[in-house]
């Protein structure tokens, strides 16, 4: 099996996320043995590991909050349903489209009304602010399944998914710290003021506020009492708010963990990315990890008729309408050259 090497990621700048160039195989292919064989250390500057608080507090209180969720007082149908749609706005078109497709990789261009909107969304998934998310995860590219990245399972699963986020980390523990992987972003004021006093915090906690406020007031017109009011208000918290967060929260992180140990691989990589079908349709297309890491650039990561990806197509559709333009396509080959698709 004959195929090009891609660019190694330790080449990329600190703030890009090249593609490089890439070939098509048509069986799946097993990752490098040196990759493979291989056990990673924790990274040099988490070394000697010690607890971020900030982060262990915040998430242990939410998951503990979540435990809420196994008493029937606290549940509600129209709850449960708001939170499937709260986790396709905030995780599809905020984490998906927002956070990654276009302020990580650039994938296309849109107003910034509309580039603005798609972070707040982004930042009500509780995944730290949008300057943050795009630095670790640029940083991720720039190192993947090597001993800098921040988050690869290779470590160990757990440390993938989750560990890296309570342990610091010195490369991103402040803005001063990840600023040169997010310079771009951090000459628009909006971003920078994210960053300042947990401002990103308090915006996740003024949605969760609207919601439960949202709940009360329904359930206050539809049951015409206090209890009734409490009740729906409640079970908005649990299920549209906290639930759904920690949903969002793991189905995002195993992209980090099980797209690099589980999955098939379209392309050779110089690491362990994977296409997990199962986190690909829980994130809105993110599963084909695989794809991503060979294309970065591309706003497209399903390139096989199965591989189901709704982030693509709403990007598209957003095009059609003229809210966006400049979109990425993957590359392909044609007559032994790289050509761009994009778009239907």
């Amino acid at each position: 099996m004959s195929s090009m090497q891609l660019q190694s990621p330790s080449s990329e700048t600190p703030h890009q996320a090249d593609s490089g160039s890439k070939s098509a195989v048509t069986e799946p292919i097993s990752v490098p043995d040196a990759v493979a064989s291989n056990r990673l250390d924790h990274p040099e500057e988490t070394k000697p590991l010690r607890v971020y608080w900030p982060y262990a507090i915040s998430l242990g209180i939410v998951h503990l909050l979540g435990l809420l969720a196994f008493f029937p007082y606290f549940y509600s149908t129209s709850g449960l349903i708001l939170a499937v749609i709260a986790h396709t706005v905030f995780d599809g078109f905020g984490v998906s489209i927002g956070y990654h497709r276009l302020l990580t990789h650039r994938g296309f261009v849109c107003p910034k009304w509309l580039e603005h909107s798609m972070a707040i969304c982004g930042i009500c998934t509780l995944q730290d602010s949008p300057a943050r998310w795009v630095a670790v995860h640029r940083m991720h590219h720039q190192h993947s399944d090597h001993q800098p990245d921040p988050h690869s399972p290779l470590v160990d699963f757990l440390w993938g998914h989750v560990g890296w986020l309570l342990f610091i980390d010195r490369r991103h523990d402040g803005v001063i710290h990840f600023e040169r992987y997010v310079r771009d972003m951090l000459r628009d004021p909006f971003y920078l003021n994210m960053e300042r006093k947990y401002m990103w915090l308090w915006v996740y906690l003024a949605h969760a506020l609207v919601i439960t406020v949202a709940g009360a007031i329904t359930g206050a017109l539809w049951y015409g009492t206090v209890a009734g009011a409490t009740q729906l208000a409640a079970s908005w918290f649990v299920w549209t708010v906290i639930v759904r967060t920690i949903f969002t929260l793991h189905v995002t992180w195993a992209v980090n963990s099980a797209c690099h140990m589980w999955g098939y691989r379209n392309y050779e990589t110089k690491d362990n990315s994977r296409n997990t079908w199962w986190v690909a349709y829980l994130t809105f297309g993110e599963g084909w990890h695989n794809n991503h890491h060979a294309d970065q650039k591309s706003a497209m990561h399903g390139h096989r008729w199965f591989e189901f990806d709704p982030s693509w197509w709403a990007i598209n559709l957003m095009k059609r309408v003229g809210l966006v333009s400049e979109v990425i396509g993957p590359k392909v080959r044609h007559g032994g050259k790289l050509d761009e698709v994009t778009g239907y």
